[in-house]
């Protein structure tokens, strides 16, 4: 494993508290007085600390969004003049890349270099989602057979609650607001409290945006809170639709409180992701995106390619050259920009990515690279980048999402094995096929039920259609079908020319 070191604390930079709430577009004091410690996850200290918001304070953003919801004037501004809005928030949030890059650091434990480049992105998903929406048809006529004319009308889901989870909150809210926003929805933005630093600085544009009247007073909340403050949100009446990006145990539990009331529920959840191996790829190819693609932000992606195929045939050879690719990878102080792994975001991360390790060998696999705190590396709630052989496919390490740099190495007898193996998940989210043949490399992967796979590659492009298949969510993110999301369905019949 490679590191990279510097001394620890000289780059960290200063991060204000947040002593209050985010309501309706404005900073207000909160009814409660508790907090939430913001953790340094290179240096383990405490950078600052953000207040949280009460049952009180949700009832209190849902009335407000529901207010302005129902008063209706962002739902009855054309989606052109909403689209504008989302590029003018592009803007804002291009201007404060810089306050974001360290922000990202401190709360997930990417390195700057991971950071800047994840920061830029956001503001461009708010501006294809607003590229989107101009072309967007609210409406349309359609003749029946008696003659008559129906109009077909999408109209605003309504008052959206928006949860999101810890491991991409910036990019994660551009997925959830601004087609929600586009759509004319009022939103009450939930963020996790392992990282509400990143929300804040959202809200402050948000505040801008209202006190210049480009955003009505209500459309927008942004609160912290804790698991049982957001099943209040989840719960409320005047909440129309929730959209959650996390677990699936806590999407389960989502879908199952929205479900007593029948309330809409968009769902982005876990992953246990396969690259399929074949026969013909040429392992240098599979070498310069594999890797990336399995540990990207040191592994706490749901997108992560965390089961490696590979025939008997071919066992060896990949291994070792997955054994040094991985183990190449820099690892060390996030601040310093070569290295590509940082820490995880918590020491409850940590502790749980070490566990699954043990769990793997109590269960017989292998472990041929990492499996523990990198040498030298004493600060900081980092995992080495590792690599488990003779994985068995219904094993805990291969059916369990661990987030965390943790590859599993599961062997094949043939391609329709492979495929078995791939689709033997409750999972699917991502994978991928590595192969010279791409047009077989194609069909391969119309078999694997997933909701987004490549081949030859393991690229995302979030711009376009994002979700899961089975218990990896349910609707998408991105594009047209991520704006759809946001919008209900009305059918107006008008009379028939004899009538």
């Amino acid at each position: 494993m490679t590191t990279t070191e510097t001394a620890t604390g000289t780059t960290t930079p200063s991060i204000a508290d947040r002593e209050q709430i985010f309501i309706g577009g404005r900073w207000v004091d909160s009814t409660g007085d508790e907090w939430v410690d913001v953790v340094d996850s290179f240096t383990e200290e405490k950078v600052a600390r953000v207040r949280t918001a009460t049952v009180e304070d949700v009832t209190k953003a849902v009335a407000a969004a529901r207010e302005s919801f129902d008063t209706g004037e962002w739902a009855s501004r054309t989606i052109a003049e909403r689209a504008d809005v989302l590029d003018a928030i592009a803007d804002r949030l291009e201007q404060r890349v810089d306050e974001l890059t360290p922000i990202g650091v401190i709360e997930v434990g990417v390195p700057v270099s991971v950071s800047r480049p994840t920061q830029q992105m956001t503001g461009g998903l708010f501006r294809a989602v607003a590229a989107v929406a101009r072309e967007f048809e609210v409406g349309e006529e359609r003749s029946r057979a008696d003659g008559g004319i129906s109009r077909i009308i999408k109209e605003p889901t309504g008052v959206v609650a928006a949860i999101i989870p810890w491991n991409g909150p910036i990019g994660t809210i551009a997925f959830k607001l601004a087609p929600a926003l586009a759509a004319g929805c009022s939103v009450v933005l939930k963020t996790a409290p392992e990282a509400p630093i990143s929300p804040s600085v959202f809200a402050d544009i948000i505040a801008e945006l209202v006190a210049e009247g480009r955003i009505p007073e209500g459309v927008v909340s942004v609160l912290c809170a804790d698991r049982e403050v957001s099943e209040s949100l989840v719960t409320n009446p005047d909440v129309d639709h929730v959209t959650f990006t996390g677990s699936t145990a806590a999407g389960r539990r989502i879908m199952s409180l929205a479900g007593e009331r029948i309330a809409r529920v968009s769902l982005e959840l876990g992953g246990k992701s396969a690259a399929i191996i074949l026969d013909d790829a040429d392992i240098n190819h599979v070498l310069q995106t594999l890797p990336m693609g399995g540990c990207m932000q040191s592994g706490q992606a749901c997108i992560a390619l965390t089961r490696v195929l590979v025939s008997h045939k071919r066992h060896d050879e990949v291994v070792e050259a997955l054994k040094a690719a991985y183990g190449s990878l820099p690892m060390g102080n996030p601040w310093e920009p070569t290295n590509f792994l940082g820490p995880l975001a918590s020491k409850r991360q940590q502790d749980r990515v070490l566990g699954y390790i043990d769990i793997a060998k109590e269960d017989g696999a292998k472990v041929v690279l990492g499996g523990g705190r990198p040498e030298g590396l004493d600060t900081g709630f980092f995992v080495a980048a590792t690599l488990i052989d003779d994985v068995q496919p219904d094993s805990r390490i291969a059916q369990e999402e661990v987030f965390g740099p943790v590859i599993s190495v599961i062997t094949y007898e043939d391609e329709e094995d492979a495929i078995a193996i791939a689709n033997n998940s409750v999972y699917g989210l991502s994978g991928a096929v590595y192969t010279e043949d791409l047009d077989h490399g194609f069909e391969v992967a119309r078999r694997i039920r997933t909701g987004t796979i490549s081949v030859n590659t393991a690229t995302m492009d979030f711009t376009l259609p994002f979700g899961g298949y089975k218990q990896s969510g349910v609707g998408r993110e991105g594009g047209i079908e991520g704006l759809e999301e946001f919008f209900e369905t009305k059918t107006v019949h008008l009379p028939a020319p004899s009538q």
